[in-house]
């Protein structure tokens, strides 16, 4: 176990490891843990898979919209729940796709459905259109147009 202040490309224990090596941060409260974690990605990538063990659904979900990852695991081992489990719902697999933020072509567990081919046959329907603003007008009322 390494304790490490600073996550960042000039630490060395900050990036992924396939080792016995466990890196520690300590974090004073939930937003200093989630920058922590941020900066974290920012050396290991983006779209990795992030845990948390809170009764404080709101943390999730704060996780799941704040940082760019693909899987936030809440109060589970993260190493065993990640690659699918009967109990989260996830497909097993070997293979995590981080999404585009990775240059992945999939944002989810690689499993048997990504090798069936499927014939969708397409006919046109009544239009259904919506207006830009039903399309974009929260977003906008948020952060501008």
């Amino acid at each position: 176990m390494v304790e490490d202040q600073n996550p960042g490309p000039d630490t060395p224990f900050c990036d992924e490891k396939l080792s016995l090596v466990l890196t520690i941060y300590k974090a004073d409260n939930f937003d200093d843990a989630m920058a922590q974690t941020d900066a974290i990605m920012d050396v290991c990538g983006r779209g990795h898979s992030v845990g948390i063990h809170t009764k404080d659904m709101d943390q999730a979900r704060t996780l799941a919209e704040t940082l760019s990852t693909v899987r936030v695991l809440v109060n589970q081992a993260h190493t065993f729940g990640n690659g699918g489990s009967f109990t989260n719902g996830l497909p097993f697999t070997l293979s995590m796709g981080c999404g585009s933020w990775a240059g992945n072509s999939i944002s989810e567990n690689l499993n048997y459905r990504h090798f069936i081919n499927i014939t969708h046959l397409v006919t046109e329907i009544p239009e259904d259109k919506p207006s830009e603003d039903d399309l974009f007008g929260e977003y906008w009322a948020k952060h501008g147009k």
